[in-house]
């Protein structure tokens, strides 16, 4: 018997999103999945996956999202579980009120959601 790695793979990951889809409802008293919905705490989180750190227009980001944005970072996988683990060791001074998920496979479903094509 054949396994197909790559369809096992999509079969987690769209597992892990939508475990992710449900541990994101927490965040959405700050984040929208919107661009269009303004005047959140937090910015929108669509379309983030290769994004530019700091760049969602509308929203005024803290000094350090604008230094990091000036240096041309971009959320990926491993900077968005970094920064879902310890937003301020990742961002120092980014106004993130929420503390970090503790749970390394929370934190995995939460990218996975929010990293989705």
């Amino acid at each position: 018997m054949r396994f197909c790695f790559a369809a096992l793979a999509a079969l987690a990951l769209t597992i892990d999103a939508a475990r992710g889809q449900k541990l994101f409802e927490a965040c959405q008293s700050c984040h929208s999945l919107d661009p269009a919905k303004a005047g959140m705490a937090g910015p929108h989180l669509a379309r983030l996956k290769g994004r530019v750190v700091g760049s969602a227009e509308g929203f005024d980001y803290s000094p350090a999202f604008r230094a990091a944005k000036a240096q041309g970072w971009v959320w990926d996988e491993a900077r968005l579980a970094a920064y879902l683990a310890d937003p301020d060791s990742v961002v120092k001074g980014g106004w993130m009120s929420a503390p970090g998920l503790d749970d390394a496979a929370e934190r995995a479903a939460v990218a996975a959601f929010l990293l989705r094509p």
